[in-house]
């Protein structure tokens, strides 16, 4: 069955800020729907608030996967179901391998931490350490396999989590990241940002690899520049809170040339 995320009339506050002030968007498996806005339109609230980020509180409304409602489900859940979210400044995590974090990831989402659980619940005989984890071989064999296919240098898996990486190394991190998890929908928040130009093609190469192989993604951005790489279905402009317009690539490209304050002009004309 193809996955389905749905964002329905969402409404979010950050304390008493609202943020979030009706959002209607549906991201389908397989097909990339590009977002874009200027900073401070509530994009990066969106996608946490997706992801499950307890900062970010639901007023009203609901978000949707295969139909059913996630709102009660914890961000761990909602990976388990095949729900990704790329950061914008993915955080470092010194004296954590980024291979012990993906292992131990890819166990979670993979359901070998919950069967380990319910086994030793039932035998009285103590487990090894690591037996909770996907075994070390074959860990290892699908690791190296996706970090050549993604242009991931092999020297990543003995670094400390995104621990003095450079922006591009921390974004390839993010691609290979969804790679071992295999999301069904990747929110993409920002995978373009602080980018060279040979980062930007590696990331986007990644990202098309991910869709081609069947991932849905949600892919935020200010900028045209991804869009070059990574062909969008579908393009929304979100703006203070909602999403105003959605179209094909020419979306994207009427933003390019016009900016954003057309937008805020038309919507002065509404009235109130």
């Amino acid at each position: 069955m193809t996955a389905v995320l749905e964002i329905k009339d969402l409404h979010a506050n950050v304390g008493d800020a609202e943020i979030l002030k009706g959002v209607t968007l549906t991201i389908r498996q397989g097909e990339v729907h590009a977002l874009m806005g200027p900073n401070g339109s509530g994009k990066s609230t969106m996608a946490y608030a997706i992801a499950g980020h307890p900062h970010y509180t639901i007023t009203s409304g609901d978000i949707l996967f295969n139909g059913e409602s996630i709102l009660d489900k914890e961000p761990d859940e909602r990976a388990k179901l095949g729900v990704f979210l790329a950061f914008q400044y993915p955080v470092a995590i010194p004296g954590v391998s980024f291979a012990n974090f993906l292992r131990a990831s890819v166990s979670n989402v993979r359901g070998y931490k919950d069967r380990a659980r319910i086994e030793a619940e039932k035998s009285t005989v103590k487990k090894e350490i690591g037996s909770e984890l996907m075994p070390m071989r074959e860990f290892r064999k699908e690791l190296v396999t996706k970090m050549d296919r993604f242009n991931v240098d092999r020297a990543f898996a003995q670094r400390y989590l995104n621990d003095g990486f450079s922006g591009g190394e921390k974004k390839r991190g993010e691609v290979l990241q969804m790679a071992m998890l295999e999301p069904k929908i990747a929110i993409l928040d920002e995978s373009d940002s602080g980018l060279d130009i040979d980062a930007l093609r590696v990331v986007a190469d990644g990202i098309n690899k991910l869709v081609a192989d069947g991932m849905g993604a949600l892919l935020i951005t200010h900028y045209q520049r991804i869009l070059n790489y990574v062909k969008p279905d579908k393009v929304s402009i979100f703006y203070k809170g909602r999403v105003y317009m959605t179209g094909g690539s020419e979306v994207a490209h009427m933003l390019e040339e016009r900016g954003y304050q057309w937008v805020e002009d038309e919507l002065a004309k509404v009235p109130a």
